[in-house]
């Protein structure tokens, strides 16, 4: 197992070769603004007219980041739909929406066709001429929003700003997501070394670590998991995220630390590290999960880090959680050895993580 070496945080050398990484992490609040610029025309001429689907299905790349934040306000019953195709009782009075990317979603391509065979309302998201756009051609009732990038929170909130203006979802408030995401590239940025870089110290927390992620609001859950991906994806390692009936077993079963035992005979011997994703709700229920999960660390020697976004919209908070993980998962890649290497073209790895989804 690679060893961590955290003087490559702040090596010039190192972080110019791993430029390519956190250059696409530094830019995601200009693809929010892009995506909102492109789809301006669309959005304008949206408004909600006494327009009531009798369902919402969202389908391919992260539908679920859309249930999370519609499920709790949305008038009318939602589905996340993993496909392919659609539910058998989608039809002409239920809107359909399909993110896609550049490089085309089997699915996606699959719920948007049948979408139009069935006469269904559509709101896709994808590139121009992409085979999600082509496959949704023959839909008279398509909103198309043009996408710019394969960045699938841009299209999210894109999506999402569509679905307020349609009466069907929260107030998004795109500028402020895009503000949240630069307000976090600064803070993260490589230029900032580890003492005042939340991204590298949460990185030096998991150099010897596990991690386990939890968030105790749905959308600090689904951050959790976009964590989780980046983190598995820039290690190597198992990484997991869940909720506290699946953590505090195994925090539950860890053995007491042995502080005299050399870290470097069993490397690979690797503790849990506990991240906690708290989006400032102020809910009894989530305060209650957060103190077991936080005592059980304690009476287990388990470090527990707290990654903490209170202000801002629903959408913003997520976002800024997310990225914070994401500089965090690079940071750990960087440190390892694993980015800015020749080991960045292992199988282990995507060859290159900048065009991974989970950045």
């Amino acid at each position: 197992m690679s060893s961590f070496d955290d003087s490559r945080l702040d090596d010039p050398a190192a972080l110019l070769a791993t430029d390519h990484l956190l250059r696409r992490l530094a830019g995601a609040g200009a693809r929010v603004r892009a995506e909102i610029d492109a789809s301006e025309d669309a959005l304008s001429q949206l408004g909600s007219d006494g327009f009531r689907p009798r369902a919402i299905v969202a389908a391919g790349r992260d539908a679920r980041l859309v249930r999370a934040v519609l499920e709790p306000v949305c008038p009318v019953p939602f589905v996340a739909w993993p496909g392919p195709g659609l539910p058998g009782w989608a039809g002409p009075l239920d809107l359909v929406i399909v993110l896609d990317g550049t490089t085309g979603d089997s699915a996606a391509i699959s719920a948007a066709a049948e979408a139009v065979r069935r006469g269904c309302g559509l709101m896709v998201a994808s590139p121009e001429d992409s085979p999600v756009d082509k496959a949704s051609a023959g839909s008279r009732h398509a909103i198309r929003l043009p996408s710019q990038s394969d960045d699938q929170l841009a299209a999210a909130v894109a999506v999402l700003q569509g679905l307020h203006q349609l009466d069907l979802g929260p107030a998004v408030d795109a500028k402020a997501v895009a503000a949240m995401l630069d307000d976090v590239a600064i803070e993260c940025s490589p230029n900032n070394d580890v003492a005042s870089n939340p991204g590298k110290d949460l990185a030096l927390m998991l150099a010897d670590a596990l991690p386990l992620v939890w968030g105790g609001s749905v959308l600090a859950a689904r951050a959790a998991r976009r964590v989780v991906e980046a983190i598995r994806l820039a290690s190597g390692r198992p990484a997991l995220a869940a909720d506290a009936g699946h953590l505090l077993p195994v925090l539950a079963n860890q053995p007491p630390r042995d502080v005299f035992a050399d870290p470097f005979d069993q490397p690979e011997d690797l503790r849990p590290g506990l991240v906690i994703l708290d989006d400032g709700i102020d809910d009894p229920s989530v305060t209650e999960t957060r103190r077991q999960l936080e005592d059980k660390a304690e009476r287990h020697d388990v470090r527990v880090h707290v990654v903490t976004q209170a202000n801002g919209t629903d959408v913003a908070r997520y976002a800024a959680l997310m990225q914070h993980g994401r500089y965090a998962a690079a940071y750990l890649g960087l440190g390892l050895g694993r980015y800015g290497t020749a080991v960045e073209d292992s199988p282990a790895g995507s060859g290159n993580p900048a065009e991974d989804p989970a950045w």
